[in-house]
């Protein structure tokens, strides 16, 4: 069992940055693929990002490509969103997941375990 609890979210001017890290419990983590999503008010949940259990590989969709970053510390079970140059389009709760699979791609299905979410607010 894996147990993901998200922190850093909070309140940003249009084109400030955000770190957000997600701190998962269990032995396995470190053999999982994650990624996070997103899920703005009356929308439903998108994909961000994900990344493979050795952190080699990464998959970013369009929209934030050049703009947020991902990376994952094995050591530490967590894994971290860099967020830069941050658009109002870009509020929303964001959730960090983890899949035995070791998938890490943009089907919410390849994911097993979620955290709570932490919400994100850029104004603009």
């Amino acid at each position: 069992q894996v147990q993901l609890v998200e922190s850093g979210g909070g309140i940003v001017q249009a084109g400030g940055s955000l770190r957000l890290s997600c701190a998962a419990s269990g032995r396995m983590f470190n053999r999982y693929g994650t990624g996070w999503f997103r899920q703005a008010p009356g929308k439903e949940r998108e994909f961000v990002v994900g990344i493979s259990w050795s952190g080699a590989s990464t998959y970013y969709e369009d929209s934030v490509k050049g703009r947020f970053t991902v990376s994952r510390d094995n050591a530490e079970n967590t894994i971290y969103l860099q967020m830069n140059s941050l658009k109002p389009e870009d509020t929303a709760v964001y959730y960090c997941a983890a899949g035995r699979s070791g998938s890490y791609g943009s089907d919410p299905s390849l994911y097993d375990y979620w955290g709570q979410g932490t919400q994100v607010t850029v104004s603009s």
